[in-house]
């Protein structure tokens, strides 16, 4: 065994979706660093897109697209197959979130939040099938999940869909893990914490408050959310199978400090 490739992703080709800002462009970042052939980023908003695969590089390439519906999962994956014959690595980041209060809690913000976040997943992996099969001829694919520890626990906030959906997702990841392996197709999941992103603006706008209820004392960055990807999409990541990984600090398996103030921000 060459360890020096454990954790190696040459000449791997992948996708991530929700990739033009926050931890979407960190896995991509990490992607390109780790050596990846060619990281496809993916998000409604064109020039965003454009602009963080500027950013990234030549390797990195925009897609930009709206995968919220079936028609749009559809034209994303006719578009890659116009460019690739096999995919590597899927990471399926693309979320959105709602809150408000349980009493007025609106039937749009619950639709919006478990359609992108539960149903796309799923059936973008589904429409990709075919191509991450190909990409498992001679060793796995990787398809990684993006959940939240708010699927593990819950936080103070009434974000009742969003929380929902991130339980799915890791439940969801166990499901298809045991139905995708015989395709040796390794399924796992990312459950982050606190990074800075437009949807956590709280760790975004003030880390520093926000590190108060994290064990580690401090918000997650670019280098916490690349490795862990890195790791499960590696050969290193091989033998994780239906796993969700927290990425957090220690905020699921560690303590509550006496000075506890919500970090997700939601």
């Amino acid at each position: 065994m060459d360890f020096a490739k454990l954790f190696s992703l040459e000449g791997r080709v992948a996708v991530v979706t929700g990739g033009s800002r926050g931890i979407g462009a960190m896995i991509a970042e990490g992607f390109l660093a780790a050596g990846a052939a060619r990281v496809y980023i993916t998000a409604r908003k064109a020039e965003v897109v454009a602009d963080t695969a500027a950013r990234l590089g030549e390797r990195c390439i925009a897609l930009p697209g709206d995968i919220s519906t079936i028609a749009g999962i559809e034209a994303l994956v006719e578009d890659l197959q116009t460019r690739e014959t096999q995919l590597d690595i899927l990471v399926n980041n693309a979320g959105v979130a709602w809150g408000a209060e349980f009493e007025s809690f609106p039937e749009m913000g619950w639709d919006k939040v478990m359609n992108l976040n539960v149903k796309t997943p799923f059936f973008l992996t589904q429409k990709l099938l075919p191509m991450l099969k190909a990409g498992a001829a001679e060793r796995p694919a990787k398809v990684i999940n993006i959940a939240s520890i708010d699927g593990l626990r819950i936080n103070p906030w009434e974000t009742y869909s969003y929380q929902a959906s991130k339980a799915a997702v890791v439940q969801l990841t166990r499901r298809m893990s045991a139905r995708l392996i015989r395709d040796n197709i390794v399924v796992s999941c990312i459950c982050p914490g606190a990074f800075p992103s437009e949807m956590n603006k709280a760790a975004k706008n003030a880390p520093d408050a926000s590190s108060k209820a994290i064990p580690s004392r401090r918000v997650g960055d670019l280098e916490d959310m690349a490795g862990g990807a890195i790791y499960l999409a590696s050969r290193a990541g091989d033998y994780v199978v239906g796993t969700p990984l927290p990425i957090d600090g220690g905020i699921v398996n560690g303590w509550i400090p006496d000075d506890f103030a919500d970090p997700s921000g939601h």
